[in-house]
């Protein structure tokens, strides 16, 4: 009898040790390709290892891209909600918004320049609804990035500024460029960039308003367009100030701004609380912690530039 009962307890019990491992579908909506995209892209899979997920064993990753046309991406974040992921992780607003407007899927942002300006959530420490992730709303961030560009190319007179001026965040970006080249004497030529067209047209008129040099930010349309930039900038042999690592590693002069790689890495845990049953809309949005300054040596030697010690001390990575 005894040995009846405990083999009727061992067979009770092999289907929950036979039950396979849940795989989850993570949706990722991106503005570029994921071989462009590697570096944040590794970071998040860092996350989600360090929080028990593995691709292939329980999570798998469904990778879409607008390649810079921010348009595609209401079409793209429908594919994913058929695709019936279980989570979308995005970057930017315009990503934001078409996965929020998708269907229920929760949203978890990896980045987002002002989600409550854009419309993407009610408010940064309660977002409501089923979005919430991280923002890289950081005052101030355009004035240093002007700053720095001043004090690598000090001869410089006038700087062209590439914008999204349909962008809501651009108008506080502008401001903040406008006032501090004004206080180092330097003129500003603004150039509105909307997509690819319009990137050409404004690299064309600031050779014909002769910009000296230029600061670019975070914009899709010009992040997956950086190549034409870099490429424009080594022609015209101009000083440029970018936004994001992306840039520098593509062989671009310098960048300042937030830590991108370490908001995908952030990402991963907003990730992990709502498979485990948060709720998105109870999540605060976070903010940026890392900012960095990183330079292209071989980019400064090219334009005959030598690096002040002061931004050779503040620099993360030369």
């Amino acid at each position: 009898m005894i040995r009846l009962l405990l083999l009727l307890a061992v067979v009770l019990a092999l289907p929950a040790f036979a039950q396979p491992e849940r795989v989850y579908r993570i949706g990722m909506l991106e503005t570029t390709s994921a071989s462009a995209n590697r570096a944040n892209l590794k970071s998040f899979l860092q996350g989600m290892s360090e929080a028990g997920y593995v691709e292939g064993r329980n999570i798998v990753i469904d990778y879409r891209s607008a390649d810079g046309r921010p348009e595609r991406f209401p079409v793209l974040a429908a594919e994913l909600v058929r695709a019936k992921a279980d989570i979308i992780v995005t970057r930017g607003s315009n990503a934001a918004l078409a996965a929020r407007n998708a269907g229920s899927v929760p949203v978890v942002m990896a980045t987002s320049a002002d989600p409550v300006a854009a419309g993407v959530v009610k408010d940064l420490a309660h977002p409501g609804g089923h979005v919430t992730g991280l923002t890289t709303f950081v005052s101030q961030v355009a004035v240093e990035r002007v700053r720095v560009l001043h004090e690598l190319a000090p001869e410089v007179s006038s700087i062209g500024a590439l914008l999204n001026l349909a962008n809501s965040t651009a108008i506080a970006e502008r401001r903040q460029i406008e006032r501090t080249a004004k206080s180092l004497g330097l003129q500003v030529i603004i150039l509105d960039v909307r997509d690819a067209a319009g990137l050409d047209r404004a690299l064309e008129a600031a050779v014909q308003q002769r910009a000296g040099a230029l600061v670019i930010n975070s914009e899709a349309v010009v992040l997956a367009n950086r190549k034409t930039i870099i490429d424009f900038a080594r022609k015209y042999r101009l000083p440029v100030m970018y936004s994001a690592r992306e840039y520098v590693e593509a062989g671009g002069l310098a960048a300042y701004g937030v830590n991108y790689p370490h908001l995908y890495y952030r990402a991963a845990s907003y990730v992990d609380r709502i498979l485990k049953g948060a709720n998105p809309g109870d999540l605060p949005i976070g903010k940026p912690t890392k900012l960095n300054l990183i330079i292209n040596v071989r980019a400064t030697t090219a334009l005959g530039i030598a690096i002040p010690s002061e931004l050779l001390l503040r620099a993360e990575k030369i």
